[in-house]
């Protein structure tokens, strides 16, 4: 990952957390944090075979887990860029049938 600190990305990441849910219901978490411990946009990507508790609004654990971390400086257009065309690409359910 760019940047210096992936505990402080990670730190983020939770306090965005606690302001609500990243889970989008049908087993797909995109958690995100606006951070100068990166120097780029990044996406990391993990995957669980049992799914892990996200508070979905569907109430299924998230399976596959997106992570986007982007610079301070970039937060506004460019997380919205890279939400808006993840979230689109993962709304198709042949795509995640087959992908995850």
């Amino acid at each position: 990952m760019p940047g210096r600190d992936g505990a402080h990305v990670q730190r983020t990441a939770l306090r965005r957390e606690e302001q609500g849910t990243t889970g989008l219901g049908g087993e797909i978490a995109i958690p995100h944090a606006k951070t100068d411990a990166v120097t780029a946009p990044v996406v990391g990507f993990a995957r669980s075979d049992q799914g892990v508790e996200w508070g979905s609004p569907d109430g299924t654990k998230a399976r596959p887990v997106f992570m986007i971390a982007v610079p301070e400086a970039a937060a506004g257009d460019e997380h919205l860029r890279f939400l808006a065309l993840l979230s689109r690409k993962l709304m198709d359910a042949g795509l995640r049938c087959s992908a995850f």
